[in-house]
């Protein structure tokens, strides 16, 4: 299956559970038949650990000395900046509990061949065996879990409840719970799970409506017992609030608004509700490869064990698109999507900004997901505040400088450490705002926000860049190129070629997007005062432009490449001694630890240099690592070691990134294709000029079909072939070419 995946038998761990969302509220349903589980999840759920208070430290006042310390010479200057605060991780995301339906009566073991499987253009996760069936999914439309069980009339008695007893589950938390049956027409019953933190200020709660069909309800000390039903519907939402306020009288009204009719046509009409947002999202593009039926038909399991092949790539990059759509809504995805299963996520399940984020949503615009593109956008602008407290504090500027992680809440800075200055890391606003111009770029609907946070990150430049140089050369110090460190020098050091980068495309997207600003020309002369890219003794583009300053070369990050990905100010086409020079930095980095999103950065920076041997080795090291679960979520390190969505999320922008790349004034064809994508058809792309494109290729053609809403001329760049390709509005363009080319 292309739109879906499938395995025969029940997950056994939370990791291989099979996942829906609505961007709010995520579910991960095992598919147990005789012991039915599912994890509930809300991206506002957050453990408070004190650092929700902290504020960035007041830095500003050393400022002056640390840069002249630096530029004297002081390579661990930048060691004593900051020293002394504490290291304090985000509030730890955390899933709420599961809803547990412990069958008591006969379910059929052995009547019917098991199957369970979830749906990518519905959002519909399905357990099977015989006359018993379980589905879950998360509603667009209403913002609830919905959860029906269904069998033969009398058949089903079970024990339903809400359990906090999840992995990890801390200690000091205190649990307040309430089972209320009703008795009318519908056969409903709700159940309430408070959740309070040991902090006193914060709680959450999750209530769940139950409607029965059938049979009979009693309540037990922990729950609700049926028996004798022939289906349950259970309706879920959760939400986290002060712990004055007492939610459950809310919900319960919520959900028990949506009852109008019995159980099996309520099921019926969330999910018509909720097909359309869902369905119109996920079907709006496509990639379909030549792959073997046989292969299709596989269970993820096998496939994910196999020899990597077209069916598998078709059957990640759905899943991809899928999962990346769920997660994301009121946020964007974090480091864990929007689920997990376990109170201890690794790095706090955080939002880390200096690349994993960026990573997840690359494929957002391009691969026509604008709601991805909206969740990023609510929580840059909605942190924005504490950005311009991060430049003040730490800077002494105006304007913003983004943290390296937060947690959906707070935007402050506050990671402290020797190793892993990321206080000094300046470059994340533009790196940041980037998803979001291409979104503008790629025809999405205006956001008057976009152009006065440009041009406040330009603010910040002008306040922070100083002249260090000859004729008046501006100087980025401190620098830090996210997470590494020059051989011969300690983290924080000057001129990293990342800050370099995107302090000079911040400066001239800021005067580009504010023609009227009195500061743009001011904007523009400080951008052509940057320093430019220096290349090492190796031939290799280095990471910091500084002299004397050596490279590390065995690291999982690639941030010096930043010009080559995601700014394509480093091209083969435009600045070709530079783009070999980036493509000699990629020969000699090590992949360090083996984190998933190291090799898929590698391999979106190789696409973009036309390198598709490369491109497809390292796509391969995730394909051959046992990176993927069997949800076909992803793990942060080979052996499905750490659940982490990096891999899951950006594997659809690497294949997009080998098959069609765009600017404002270019479109290139098939520049990388890695193996297994040799013939194809990709449907519903977005450029970054406003056309849409399908492409296809197969038997020596391919074929492009292009569509823009404005006239306009653009460069195409097909194999050696550089032509102009005037488009007319609304006019229908069609591309055909032999494959040699």
């Amino acid at each position: 299956m292309r739109h879906g995946t499938w395995e025969p038998r029940p997950a056994a761990r939370w990791e291989d559970a099979f996942l829906s969302g609505n961007g709010r509220h995520g579910a991960m349903a095992y598919g147990d038949l005789g012991d039915e589980r599912v994890v509930v999840n809300h991206h506002t759920l957050v453990c408070p650990n004190g650092s929700e208070t902290a504020g960035p430290p007041e830095l500003a006042a050393g400022l002056r000395e640390l840069q002249d310390a630096l530029l004297a010479g002081d390579t661990t200057a930048a060691e004593r900046f900051g020293a002394g605060y504490p290291h304090l991780w985000v509030q730890p995301f955390h899933p709420a509990f599961q809803v547990r339906v412990r069958h008591t009566g006969v379910v059929a073991a052995g009547a019917g061949q098991y199957r369970r499987e979830v749906d990518f253009t519905s959002g519909v996760v399905t357990a099977v065996r015989g006359a018993w069936r379980s589905e879950v999914f998360v509603s667009r439309a209403d913002d609830v879990i919905v959860h029906r069980t269904v069998t033969e009339p009398g058949g089903l008695s079970a024990d339903l409840t809400l359990d906090e007893h999840l992995p990890g589950l801390p200690g000091g938390l205190r649990f307040t719970r309430s089972t209320t049956p009703e008795d009318d027409k519908f056969g409903t019953a709700l159940l309430c799970l408070r959740t309070d933190y040991p902090n006193g200020r914060t709680s959450f709660t999750g209530t769940t409506l139950a409607a029965v069909t059938g049979g009979s309800t009693t309540r037990t000390g922990n729950g609700l017992r049926v028996t004798g039903a022939s289906s349950v519907l259970l309706l879920t939402r959760v939400e986290r609030h002060p712990a004055d306020l007492d939610p459950a009288p809310e919900q319960a009204v919520a959900l028990r608004r949506l009852l109008t009719t019995d159980s099996a046509d309520l099921y019926a009409r969330l999910l018509e509700r909720h097909l359309p947002p869902h369905r119109g999202a996920y079907e709006r593009a496509g990639l379909r490869l030549d792959a073997d039926p046989s292969e299709r038909a596989l269970p993820g399991s096998e496939l994910l064990r196999g020899p990597a092949g077209a069916a598998l790539l078709e059957r990640l990059f759905a899943a991809g698109r899928y999962h990346l759509l769920s997660s994301s809504g009121m946020l964007p995805p974090r480091l864990v999507g929007l689920w997990t299963g376990d109170w201890n996520t690794a790095w706090s399940g955080a939002f880390t900004t200096n690349a994993n984020l960026n990573l997840q949503i690359a494929s957002a615009a391009v691969a026509a997901l604008p709601e991805v593109s909206a969740a990023h956008a609510e929580l840059v602008h909605g942190q924005f505040g504490d950005w311009r407290d991060n430049a003040r504090a730490v800077f002494g500027a105006r304007g913003v400088v983004a943290p390296s992680h937060t947690d959906g809440e707070s935007g402050h800075t506050r990671h402290f450490r020797r190793a892993y200055p990321l206080h000094l890391w300046t470059a994340g606003a533009d790196w940041l705002l980037l998803p979001l111009l291409d979104e503008a770029l790629a025809g999405g609907a205006p956001d008057p926000r976009l152009a006065p946070a440009l041009a406040e990150v330009a603010a910040f430049y002008e306040d922070f860049l100083i002249p260090a140089g000859p004729g008046g050369r501006l100087t980025v110090v401190p620098s830090y190129s996210p997470e590494n460190r020059p051989a011969n020098a300690s983290w924080g050091t000057a001129d990293a070629t990342m800050d370099i980068a995107a302090a000079r495309h911040a400066l001239t997207t800021a005067a580009a997007h504010n023609p009227g600003h009195p500061r743009a020309a001011h904007w523009r002369e400080l951008a052509g005062r940057l320093p430019g890219y220096r290349v090492n003794d190796d031939g290799a583009l280095a990471e910091w432009a500084r002299p004397g300053l050596e490279d590390t070369y065995d690291h999982r990050h690639i941030s010096h490449l930043y010009p080559v990905w995601p700014l394509d100010e480093i091209n083969p086409y435009d600045t070709p001694d530079l783009a070999a020079a980036a493509r000699r930095a990629l020969e000699l980095r090590g992949a360090e630890n083996d984190s998933a999103h190291g090799h898929l950065h590698t391999a979106l920076v190789a696409a973009r240099l036309r390198d598709g041997d490369r491109a497809g080795r390292a796509l391969g090291e995730v394909l051959g690592g046992d990176f993927f679960h069997d949800s076909l979520m992803s793990a942060h390190y080979p052996g499905r070691d750490v659940y982490n969505a990096d891999a899951a999320h950006a594997l659809p922008a690497v294949l997009l990134e080998c098959l069609v790349q765009s600017t404002p004034s270019r479109l290139v064809l098939l520049p990388a294709v890695p193996p297994g994508c040799r013939a194809g058809t990709l449907r519903g792309v977005r450029t970054r000029f406003g056309a849409r494109l399908d492409l296809s290729w197969r038997d020596g053609l391919v074929t492009a079909e292009l569509r823009s809403p404005v006239d306009r001329t653009v460069e195409v760049v097909a194999g050696p072939d550089r032509f102009p390709l005037t488009l007319v509005a609304d006019e229908k363009h069609v591309l055909s070419f032999p494959t040699r080319t």
